[in-house]
C-alpha cells in the first residue's frame, strides 16, 4: 500500500491510508533491502509504537483523522522522530477541553501545544514538546477551514496550512507522500 521512495529519497506524493500492522510491513519501518546503510527498523518500528499509543488516545476522544510523516516518510536511515496532524473542532480545542481529554488518557500528561511548555534536548537546535520527548512524536491539531499557518513557508514565503507543509519536503519543498492511519488500525 505504501511505495517505495523516490529517487530524491521521499514517499512519492498521495495520502496512503494504512492501519498500523500495513505501516509495520511497509518499506517506511522494514526498508526496501536495497540500501547499503545501517536501515534502522528497530527504531521505527519503536516510533510507530509510540504514534500507535497517540492515535489511540485520539481516537477514544473521537478524533479520527490522523497523519504521520516528517524524516519518518524519508529515506533516512535514522529519522529523528515522527511528526503528523490531526482534524479537530475549533470549540473543543479552543475550550481547552480536546486537551484535557487527551491528558486524562495519557500517564504523562504529554497533550499541550504551548510554546512555554517546550523544553530543550541536547544536540536539537529548537525545543521540544512534552509528547516529543516522552514519545519522540509530535501531532498537531489542524482545523480545516481557519487559514492558520503552521510556520512552515512555500518557495513564494506563503505560510503553509498543516495540510499543505506536510506534503512538501522541508529540506527542498518537493512533495511528497504523508500517511493516513485507518481508523482502528483494522486492514
Amino acid at each position: 500500500m505504501i511505495p517505495d521512495f523516490d529517487a530524491d529519497g521521499l514517499l512519492p506524493p498521495g495520502d496512503y491510508e494504512v492501519s498500523f500492522d500495513d505501516l509495520r510491513q511497509s518499506v517506511l519501518v522494514a526498508g526496501n533491502g536495497n540500501r547499503k546503510g545501517h536501515w534502522d527498523a528497530a527504531w521505527r518500528t519503536q516510533l510507530v509504537d509510540n504514534l500507535e499509543v497517540l492515535t489511540r488516545q485520539l481516537w477514544s476522544v473521537g478524533i479520527n483523522d490522523i497523519y504521520a510523516d516528517g524524516s519518518f516518510a524519508e529515506d533516512k536511515d535514522h529519522p529523528n522522530d515522527i511528526d503528523g496532524y490531526f482534524v479537530c473542532d475549533l470549540g473543543r480545542l479552543s475550550s481547552g477541553d480536546l486537551q484535557r481529554q487527551l491528558n486524562l488518557q495519557d500517564p504523562s500528561k504529554v497533550w499541550t501545544w504551548d510554546p512555554a511548555s517546550r523544553r530543550p534536548y541536547r544536540g536539537y537546535p529548537k525545543k521540544q514538546l512534552p509528547m516529543w520527548h516522552r514519545y519522540r512524536v509530535e501531532l498537531y491539531p489542524h482545523v480545516p477551514g481557519l487559514g492558520i499557518g503552521c510556520g512552515i513557508f512555500d518557495k513564494y514565503g506563503n505560510e503553509l496550512e498543516f495540510p499543505s507543509a506536510f506534503r512538501q519536503c522541508r529540506r527542498n519543498g518537493k512533495p511528497r507522500g504523508i500517511v493516513k492511519i485507518k481508523y482502528g488500525g483494522q486492514p
